[in-house]
Formats: structure tokens, C-alpha cells, sequence
């Protein structure tokens, strides 16, 4: 009784705020205004009005460029980061507490570094220089994640290797990246989900409208007489298909990974 009303909590407390979110978009802006809970009436006209005021695809172009980009770019970094850390214990104990402490740093402390740096190369007001940040910043959080799957290894593989001939980067290539696709896979689906939501440094670096991810145009989007919250909701509503269908699709593929057996 108690973990069926603890799964309840948790589903009302997740489920709620999205349909709240998807009566919101149908709600005229009067009703809103009004401070009504649910709206006495409602209409179709926020998601026509959106879309007219609003280029959402190449926002999304932009979102979606950066976080692929930003996510490749962490996993190249991290992957053989996080394996020197376990199979070489390189950096002893100091180097994966230094490692989290940079995720566990609030990202407001890396906003003007970040903002100069991407001046002096060029790269304001596009979706690469925001990749690469991206890509750094979160490249702590990837190796986090991917300590725990490169543990689950067994050492015993890349010996068996070795004895067969094959050198270090041999052995990491043919037989270390493929047990560790699954990890690769949750740790860039975490990162995508990431991206693609973050809104601070997005919002430093992209100062023109045609550079700006979702969420940053979504936070501007105001109408001539104030901020227009039911197509700022339908704007939120169409912003999030692509992560849910993403982490679906990757879902299934780490499932898929995992059920299959990773030892021969």
C-alpha cells in the first residue's frame, strides 16, 4: 500500500506540471491573465499565433547542432579520461574528486571565462562555439558516469587480448569501446538532455536571434502587450518532442545493448 502510494506521488508529481503545461497551451490569454486554474473556455489559436511569431525550427536546428555537437565532443574527452582513472589509477585519488568538483561548481563561475574565450577565437553568436562549450564543461559529469561503466569490465577480456597480441589502443578500440556502448550510449543520452536544456551560457554567448537555442527564445518570447503565456507554452510543448523522442529511441538501443550480453 504504501509503495503503490509512493509510485502514485511520483507519477501525479510528474505527470501534472505536462498536463497542466498542454491545457495551458489552449488556454486564451484573458483566462490566464485572469488567474484562473482551468480556463472557462478554450482555443486553438496560441499554437497557429506561435508558430507564426516564432522560427522554431531553426531555434531547434541550433539546440539540437549544439548538443550533438557539445555531447560528441565530452565523450571524446571522457572515455579515455575516465579509463586511464580506473584501469591506471592516474591521478591517484585526487584526479576523479578534482573531476566532480568542476560539475558540482555552480556554471555562473564560468560564464565570463567562457564569454572572452569564445570572443578572442571568433566564435560568438554561433552553434560550434556553444558546442564547444558544452563539450567542456560537461565533459566532468561524462567521466563521472563513465567511471562506473568502465569498472563493470572485466579486467580478464583485455588481458585475454594482450596475450593474443594486441596492443593498448587495439584492445581499447576492438574490445573496450564495444562492451562500453551501452555507457556510451545512457552517458550521451544524459548529455544531449543536458544541452539541450541548458539556458545560461546560451543565452551569454548567442546575443542574435538567428544563433539562439530554444530555450533562450522561448524566454524572450513576449507578445506587443507582455509575455504571451499560452504560446510560450506551445512553444515548450514543441521544444520537448525531440528530447522525448530521442531518449526514447536511445532507450530502446541501450536495452537492446544491455539484454544482448556484453562477454562472448
Amino acid at each position: 500500500m504504501v509503495r503503490r502510494l509512493l509510485l502514485a506521488v511520483v507519477l501525479a508529481a510528474s505527470v501534472v506540471p505536462l498536463l497542466y503545461l498542454g491545457i495551458l497551451t489552449l488556454t486564451p490569454q484573458s483566462e490566464v491573465l485572469s488567474g484562473s486554474v482551468l480556463p472557462g473556455r478554450l482555443t486553438t489559436d496560441n499554437w497557429p499565433a506561435f508558430w507564426q511569431r516564432m522560427p522554431i525550427l531553426s531555434y531547434g536546428v541550433n539546440s539540437v547542432v549544439a548538443a550533438i555537437a557539445g555531447a560528441v565532443l565530452s565523450l571524446a574527452i571522457a572515455t579515455p579520461v575516465a579509463y586511464a582513472i580506473v584501469r591506471y589509477r592516474t591521478g591517484g585519488e585526487f584526479l576523479p574528486t578534482f573531476v566532480l568538483s568542476a560539475f558540482v561548481a555552480p556554471p555562473v563561475v564560468a560564464v565570463i571565462p567562457m564569454f572572452f574565450l569564445l570572443r578572442y577565437a571568433g566564435l560568438l553568436n554561433s552553434s560550434l562555439g556553444l558546442a564547444l562549450i558544452y563539450g567542456l564543461v560537461n565533459v566532468s559529469v561524462a567521466t563521472w558516469l563513465l567511471h562506473g561503466f568502465v569498472e563493470r569490465i572485466p579486467h580478464e577480456i583485455e588481458e585475454a587480448a594482450q596475450i593474443d597480441g594486441a596492443g593498448v589502443l587495439r584492445t581499447i578500440w576492438h574490445v573496450v569501446l564495444p562492451l562500453l556502448a551501452p555507457g556510451l550510449v545512457a552517458t550521451g543520452t544524459i548529455l544531449l538532455i543536458l544541452n539541450y536544456n541548458e539556458f545560461l551560457f546560451a543565452l551569454t554567448v548567442t546575443q542574435r536571434a538567428e544563433s539562439q537555442t530554444l530555450p533562450v527564445a522561448i524566454s524572450l518570447f513576449q507578445g506587443d502587450r507582455g509575455v504571451q503565456f499560452g504560446q510560450m507554452a506551445a512553444a515548450s510543448v514543441t521544444a520537448m518532442v525531440p528530447v522525448y523522442l530521442a531518449a526514447t529511441l536511445l532507450q530502446k538501443w541501450l536495452v537492446g545493448g544491455l539484454t544482448s550480453g556484453g562477454v562472448k
